[in-house]
Formats: structure tokens, C-alpha cells, sequence
């Protein structure tokens, strides 16, 4: 197993050229904890599944999550937690990550 951690810098990002200076060209992202300072997710519109929803936040959140790699390239879903005690939830596009860290635990395959 592979640990990934990001302390300043966008997250997906930071991971697709971690895994790249490890050679992992395949693999799950078993899980991935930290927090972020703002985020980019998407959810696809209940009438077209194929239409997705992208919606940016700059909110600070917990976040949890997993993923793949395929062919090195990352793929991540992540529940973002926020004020009020909310859940955001989705296809993960983007994360700062500056006041906090992360990490992904990845497992080459």
C-alpha cells in the first residue's frame, strides 16, 4: 500500500503525479480522509444520467473517500462534510488543500 499526502496544493493533482512517480499505472484508492478549503463535485441530473451537475464550493469540509486508477489516471468520489452538520456528495473534480492535509491510501493493482 501506497500513502499519499498532499499539505498544500490541489489535490487530484497532487495524487495523478504521485502515482506517476510511482509507476502505479492501475490501482484503488481504498480510502482518502483529510480536509479541504474548497471543492469542485458533480452529481448527474435525475432526468438525464448522462448530464452532470458540476458545482463548486469554497467551503471548508471534511472529506472521505475512494477511487480508482485507470491507465493513470485518477478517479475519485468523496462525501464533503460541511457547517451545519451536511453532507455533499459526488464525482470529485477538484480540492484545495491548504489549511489541513489528505491522504490516499492506494493499492496498486
Amino acid at each position: 500500500m501506497h500513502v499519499i499526502e498532499i499539505r498544500n496544493g490541489e489535490l487530484l493533482e497532487g495524487i495523478t503525479k504521485e502515482v506517476a512517480n510511482r509507476g502505479i499505472e492501475q490501482g484503488a484508492i481504498v480510502s482518502l480522509i483529510g480536509a479541504v478549503d474548497a471543492f469542485t463535485i458533480s452529481t448527474m441530473r435525475a432526468a438525464d444520467a448522462f448530464d452532470d451537475i458540476i458545482t463548486s464550493y469554497t467551503l471548508p469540509a471534511e472529506m472521505s473517500g475512494t477511487g480508482e486508477i485507470v491507465d493513470g489516471t485518477v478517479h475519485v468520489h468523496a462525501v464533503m462534510a460541511v457547517e451545519g452538520d451536511r453532507a455533499l456528495s459526488g464525482h470529485l473534480h477538484a480540492a484545495a488543500v491548504s489549511t489541513f492535509f489528505a491522504r490516499a491510501y492506494v493499492i496498486p493493482s
